[in-house]
């Protein structure tokens, strides 16, 4: 009887363990892909706000070259 116990309590034990162990295997994928979408996702806005900050740098040359600026008074 001691055996038979002894032999429950074991795989009861393994089982959880192997349980455990793709829990967090699971747990630690989905953390990776949010961490992949976080990146990709800051990344376009950083690349976006780099465009802009261009385009008025353009804007900005632009004007000064044509005398086209607004904070000048004609």
């Amino acid at each position: 009887m001691k055996k038979l116990f002894l032999s429950l309590v074991l795989a009861g034990f393994a089982f959880s363990t192997y349980s455990c162990r793709e829990t967090t295997e699971e747990k630690t994928e989905d953390a990776l892909e949010a961490i992949g979408k976080d990146i990709e996702e800051n990344t376009e806005r950083a690349a976006e706000e780099i465009e802009e900050e261009a385009e008025e740098v353009e804007r900005e040359i632009h004007e000064e070259m044509h005398e086209t600026d607004d904070d000048i008074q004609q």
